[in-house]
């Protein structure tokens, strides 16, 4: 009689495997779609910030009832007039008067606006940030400012006398 072969040794019949049913696949494929959807929502107040990622999130937020942080960039506010005279009433005092306009892509909050004056030197000889409700004069009418919207605002500062050349407008 032949030596018989041990057990582990025999090869074992062939197990024909059968495809797993499309319905795995698209339980599979719903599930990736959650967890992607799920990321986009928890991350969704840095991804605001992406001019690309913006309107998707737009249109997604207005399907599910979720808000998106203001659009906030500070450099698409272009001043488009501006100018600096003695304060009619107040000899001590200039009148800045200026325009401004939202060139962003969506509306953003009102900025805060800074007025630097500088000597012939370049040199800062007063600096001073100014909050909407000093600049329009009352709270804005409404808690944002349109794409291509203009707004005017009027300051009155301190003369910082003969020194000041120049003045600057930066927007935060």
């Amino acid at each position: 009689m032949p030596p018989r072969a041990p057990r582990f040794a025999v090869a074992s019949p062939a197990v024909p495997r059968r495809p797993l049913p499309w319905g795995w696949w698209l339980a599979a494929a719903l599930l990736v779609l959650a967890l992607g959807l799920q990321l986009a929502l928890a991350d969704r107040a840095r991804l605001a910030g992406d001019p690309a990622w913006r309107p998707r999130l737009e249109t997604l937020c207005g399907l599910l009832g979720c808000d998106l942080p203001a659009w906030h960039e500070p450099a698409a506010f272009r001043v488009t007039s501006r100018e600096v005279r003695r304060h009619p009433e107040d000899p001590r005092a200039l009148l800045i008067t200026t325009s401004f306009r939202n060139d962003a892509r969506w509306a953003q909050p009102w900025p805060v606006m800074e007025v630097a004056l500088h000597d012939i030197d370049g040199q800062a000889l007063g600096l001073r940030r100014f909050q909407p409700r000093e600049y329009l004069g009352s709270p804005p009418a409404r808690p944002l400012i349109e794409p291509g919207q203009s707004a005017s605002a009027t300051l009155e500062i301190l003369d910082p006398g003969q020194r000041a050349v120049a003045f600057t407008f930066d927007f935060h």
